[in-house]
């Protein structure tokens, strides 16, 4: 039985033998293991066959495709899968066409509500990450988990220097979870592109392999956290917490406590204009200060990500597993590409867009691309203050993905770039978000504040200075 809290500490308590053993003869390896994959293929594959069968239904035999009937369906089925399956397919519903429209709207709204690892659980957990006797380096642990993490959860504790800490630990098996949900994205995706050319969706499914099994990393995400305290040093309204290296592995994450209130619990008690105003300013500072100064994007705007500090509205960054890095000449083609909207410079859109890595642009496709653009760019170009969109909702883009998605489709499709993908997550993000608190901000003159000086080779010089002092590797 777990000792109740502030009880005097007891080995027996926390340390678990085997555990311990395990860890010592370098049994614990959490890598890639055939068994665990083969169980999660089968818990993820009752869950997409359905999908699966319904396209293969569909394309091949015709029948009808009932997509608003199964992605609730498979909603409810994925809500109960800790991780990268539900990470993945969140971010799949925010680019158009990546998956059925109906898929698109269940998938967006996914929480994990998996229970949380138990007390016995934990302790044996920490032994293997911390060694024997690892309760003697804290003076309070939490027992049960306070938040939930897309690949761990979190547990309060205080250490010897009275700090308190949020200790993020993964959940178990996390390696075998993403491959076996890789493959099985993989799978579902290459049915759909079948069943629909519009979106082809390979490079996608590169980024989202690549961005999930670095999230697997907790020692890189250490080195995010400490790259975003160095890039928003200066910016009173954003709090980085700091990472703690010695109580930190490549699967528990340690890191001081930051104190606030969720986003939605403030727009609750929060009426006042101003204040919501000053939360979502230094939301888009938070964001895209990195972006357009070091080329580097948040690619998570996910509401549990973040929190609010309700005296001085400031807000607090707190899950760096989403991070991407990019070369200076892409952050120029995103600036490249506002101009050509402002502009009406057809010729510099091309050339933008292939900097992002769009090829074999034809004008009809060019012009397809630029509607969803000025969708994403529309709040920028307009200066005045209004909300980040006209009627506060979303169904103008829903209305819009779809004749993009006709369209595309009438062309032949097109095949994103993966360097497209976070970017057009953070971008619907934060806009989910300014909805949330009804912002009225003039974003063209904060967006212009921002690139006002931009220049690519000192945001290669800035990039490489602050990447190298972090730990953190170049972009490719």
């Amino acid at each position: 039985m777990a000792p109740k809290a502030g009880a005097p500490y007891r080995d027996e308590d926390y340390d678990d033998a085997e555990s311990a053993a395990r860890r010592a003869g370098g049994r614990d390896s959490e890598g890639r293991n055939l068994g665990r994959r083969i169980r999660r293929y089968a818990e993820v594959g009752r869950s997409v066959g359905g999908l699966a069968a319904q396209i293969v239904g569909n394309r091949y035999l015709g029948v009808e495709l009932d997509s608003a009937q199964h992605s609730s369906e498979l909603k409810a089925a994925l809500g109960g899968i800790k991780g990268p399956l539900m990470k993945a397919a969140q971010i799949l519903a925010t680019i158009p066409d990546a998956l059925p429209r109906e898929y698109a709207q269940e998938l967006q709204q996914l929480q994990s509500n998996a229970p949380p690892m138990g007390w016995p659980f934990v302790k044996r957990r920490m032994t293997s990450e911390l060694g024997p006797g690892w309760r003697k380096r804290f003076k309070e642990f939490s027992h049960e988990a306070v938040a939930a993490a897309s690949l761990g959860q979190v547990h309060l504790a205080v250490d010897d220097r009275d700090r308190k800490l949020a200790c993020k630990l993964q959940y178990p098996d996390m390696q075998s979870a993403v491959d076996a949900d890789l493959q099985q994205l993989r799978w579902v995706l290459s049915i759909y592109r079948r069943y629909d050319n519009a979106i082809d969706t390979s490079d996608v499914y590169q980024e989202l392999s690549d961005r999930l099994r670095e999230e697997l990393d907790y020692g890189l995400e250490s080195r995010h956290m400490a790259l975003y305290g160095r890039m928003l040093a200066d910016e009173n309204g954003v709090h980085v917490p700091e990472p703690v290296p010695d109580l930190s592995t490549r699967r528990l994450l340690t890191m001081t406590w930051v104190d606030g209130m969720r986003l939605m619990e403030f727009v609750d008690h929060h009426a006042d204009q101003e204040e919501r105003n000053r939360v979502a300013y230094n939301m888009f500072r938070a964001w895209y200060v990195p972006f357009y100064y070091y080329g580097v994007i948040h690619g998570d705007p996910h509401l549990g990500n973040y929190t609010v500090r309700a005296d001085d509205q400031s807000i607090n960054l707190m899950d760096f597993g989403c991070i991407r890095t990019f070369r200076p000449k892409f952050v120029k083609g995103v600036i490249d590409l506002y101009w050509a909207l402002e502009n009406g410079d057809e010729e510099l859109a091309r050339h933008a867009y292939a900097t992002w890595g769009f090829v074999n642009l034809n004008a009809e496709v060019l012009e397809v691309l630029n509607l969803w653009a000025r969708y994403l760019y529309g709040p920028l170009l307009e200066d005045a203050v209004r909300p980040i969109q006209d009627d506060n909702s979303p169904a103008y883009g829903a209305e819009l993905a779809n004749k993009i998605h006709k369209e595309l489709k009438r062309l032949g499709g097109v095949k994103p770039p993966r360097e497209f993908v976070l970017m057009d997550r953070a971008a619907i993000g934060l806009g989910s978000v300014f909805m949330h608190l009804k912002a009225q901000m003039n974003w063209h003159r904060m967006f212009h504040d921002m690139i006002r000086d931009f220049d690519a080779d000192a945001l290669a010089k800035r990039q490489k200075e602050a990447l190298e002092a972090s730990g953190v590797p170049l972009p490719a």
